[in-house]
């Protein structure tokens, strides 16, 4: 007998995750309104509510460690040197841009810097002395970092939020776009370790409220083009901070509601080729006017080689944006289902469950729960009725990466293979954006959450055992995840709000076997943005995408990371380069760093039905089409509902919501 369809299946679902998710709602919601302050501690119990969905990781002794090097390594940054006035921007953090600028093999970092109150009308001129610039460290030999800030030309003073690294003008060098509340700023590489701020003659103007900013080549002519989410239309009243509302038993600001003010639309920079960019996010569709937007992520979700965009939006529905590949996009955010209405902040594009399509973790504010959207594209050869193209389920409970995160504000993340197993780890900053009750001018802090993936239990919470700064709570915004002293584990470069940045060096052991890769262009799109790599090692395929900006205001390097556990060989290395040409390699030793380079083909014919054209040909299981998996024309045909279509990696056996205003 058939099984039943998954619209039934997923109805169903839903169903039971709503009644449950409903019932953990209300009773944090009772006891943080009603109940003593202890009742509202982060990851403290709440009584009578039994977590049948907690993963307790304290009898596993995972191998994920960390050692607290930031004075070793001479990173000193203190950020927002101010004491906070309860103004909405002073409280959404900046972030941190990971980024081999100087191409010497190391990554730097480069943070972003909040230079204080938005009630003084000027900031301090003297760029070189002022507490609150923003900083770029130079990787000295992977050993040390080098503040050059003032010698590279970026000492930049502003009400700084999130920046991103992409080379514009495709002179082999990382140029630099910082978003912040009022003017951006673009700088470009000159390539001899400085840096010119060209934002007025490129046409990068933007004086709103800029949040989240990300790069990609969207209509694959050779040029990176930039998307900038922008927030809301704050307005500058002194007199409103005595305007209060109650939320979660204390009293809160008005100025602190960001749904006391209207939203403002996002900007797509086209890049021109010249040099100069052109705002063309109304005509392509995704200009997003009703979202209150704090990030965004370039991914190709349906396999097709044409970047498409997420943007996660703050009390406002998501945006979900597929690229017809004509210069436009399709909304197809509500049947998509991964558009939903919540507090959204940090995104972190990977295809956890490997099965070859792009899935997605969305942070988001206190009682509402993280999204984690399993994308079902692949999924679509499995079903006899092939009714939606794209659409996602939030599997973020069965995973045991919901519930735990009710009674925290999430913000920058990402999966990283920490301990170089071959299967994803995930990492999550939190701080939440209400005031403590006894000290106004402080914000509450929430704990990071470090889940490790664990064979047989999938990923278990082990962040106090990691590292000492995990097991304390403190006020977190951007992170970047970086191998900066290149030993094959990746690090990690927090940025506090409002406290010292910390690097965390990744220690553990045993760490296994990995692989590496840079992927480089010639002939446009130098640093290979959007390029995927197919990975087979012991006869399973993993999947990376190069992207330049995503997670929370912050920036990951470009490398792309895959841990190999004990596997000595890399059996085969697709290359899939944003141009739809491929390459591969076999039989590749391990551990390596690798970088390969291309000779580009630009640009990419723009089609109107270039987009269903290679959805249709990927339902046929036409092995031609630019994104076609390795293993997607024999998963194709099948006439059963099977797990014939989970053949490729087997899924652990292990969900959704408001922001109340």
């Amino acid at each position: 007998m058939r099984p039943a369809n998954k619209r039934h299946r997923l109805l169903i679902t839903w169903t039971i995750r709503c009644g449950f998710a409903t019932l953990v709602l209300v009773a944090i919601t009772f006891a943080s309104r009603y109940g003593s302050e202890s009742a509202v501690l982060p990851g403290a119990e709440v009584e009578g509510v039994t977590n049948i969905l907690k993963r307790d990781g304290d009898d596993l002794v995972a191998p994920i460690r960390f050692q607290d090097v930031t004075a070793a390594v001479g990173v000193e940054f203190h950020h927002f040197p101010e004491p906070r006035r309860s103004m909405l921007p002073e409280d959404m953090g900046s972030g941190v841009a990971a980024a081999d600028y100087d191409n010497d093999g190391f990554t730097d970092l480069f943070f972003v810097n909040f230079a204080g109150s938005i009630l003084n009308p000027l900031l301090d001129t003297d760029t070189q002395a002022h507490p609150g610039r923003c900083r770029l460290y130079r990787n000295v030999g992977g050993e040390r970092f080098e503040d050059v800030t003032a010698a590279a030309g970026v000492s930049l003073v502003a009400h700084a939020m999130g920046a991103a690294w992409g080379d514009y003008d495709n002179d082999d060098d990382l140029d630099l776009y910082v978003t912040a509340f009022g003017p951006n700023t673009l700088y470009q590489n000159l390539g001899d370790g400085t840096f010119r701020d060209v934002t007025d003659s490129s046409g990068m103007q933007d004086t709103r409220f800029g949040a989240g900013c990300t790069w990609a080549d969207y209509d694959r002519d050779g040029n990176l083009d930039l998307y900038v989410s922008n927030y809301v239309d704050f307005i500058r009243r002194p007199d409103d901070r005595s305007r209060t509302q109650r939320q979660y038993s204390t009293e809160q600001p008005y100025t602190l509601n960001p749904s006391a003010y209207l939203p403002q639309p996002n900007a797509l920079f086209r890049n021109n080729g010249d040099g100069t960019f052109e705002n063309v996010a109304s005509f392509a569709g995704i200009a997003d006017p009703q979202g209150r937007s704090l990030s965004a992520a370039w991914v190709d979700f349906s396999n097709d080689g044409w970047p498409d965009l997420y943007v996660a939006n703050d009390v406002s529905n998501n945006g979900v944006f597929l690229n017809r590949g004509d210069g436009t996009f399709d909304d197809v955010g509500p049947s998509s289902l991964a558009a939903d209405y919540r507090g959204a902040m940090g995104i972190a594009p990977v295809d956890f469950d490997d099965d070859l399509d792009m899935d997605l973790l969305i942070t988001h504010w206190i009682a509402q729960e993280n999204a984690l959207f399993r994308n079902m594209t692949i999924d679509e050869f499995a079903d006899p009725d092939r009714e939606s193209r794209l659409w996602f389920m939030d599997e973020a409970d069965q995973r045991g990466l919901g519930q735990i995160s009710l009674d925290m504000v999430g913000w920058a993340t990402a999966f990283t293979d920490f301990d170089n197993d071959a299967r994803a780890d995930l990492w999550l900053i939190n701080g939440s954006t209400l005031e403590q009750s006894d000290d106004h001018a402080q914000l509450v802090p929430h704990p990071p959450l470090l889940f490790w993936y664990h064979p047989t239990e999938g990923f278990v919470e082990i962040a106090k055992q990691a590292n000492e700064r995990f097991s304390e709570p403190f006020v977190g915004r951007g992170a970047a995840a970086l191998d900066y002293n290149r030993d094959g584990r990746i690090d990690l470069a927090v940025l506090v709000h409002g406290g010292d940045a910390v690097v965390l060096k990744n220690t553990s052991d045993p760490a296994g076997n990995y692989l590496r890769l840079d992927l480089r262009q010639r002939g446009g799109n130098t640093h290979a943005i959007g390029a995927r790599a197919y990975v087979t090692i012991a006869g399973k395929i993993r999947m990376a995408e190069v992207r330049a900006g995503a997670s929370y205001l912050s920036q990951d390097e470009h490398t792309l990371h895959f841990g190999a556990g004990s596997d000595v060989t890399v059996d085969e290395l697709r290359i899939v380069w944003p141009d739809g040409i491929e390459e591969t390699h076999n039989n590749i030793t391990l551990p390596n760093n690798l970088r390969f380079t291309h000779d580009a083909r630009y640009p990419v014919p723009r089609n109107s039905e270039a987009r269903g054209a290679a959805a249709d040909g990927l339902q046929a299981g036409d092995p031609t089409s630019p994104r076609v998996p390795p293993t997607v024309a024999k998963l194709a045909g099948h006439e059963d509902n099977t797990d014939a279509a989970y053949s490729v990696s087997p899924r652990p056996s292990t969900a959704p919501k408001g922001r109340s205003q």
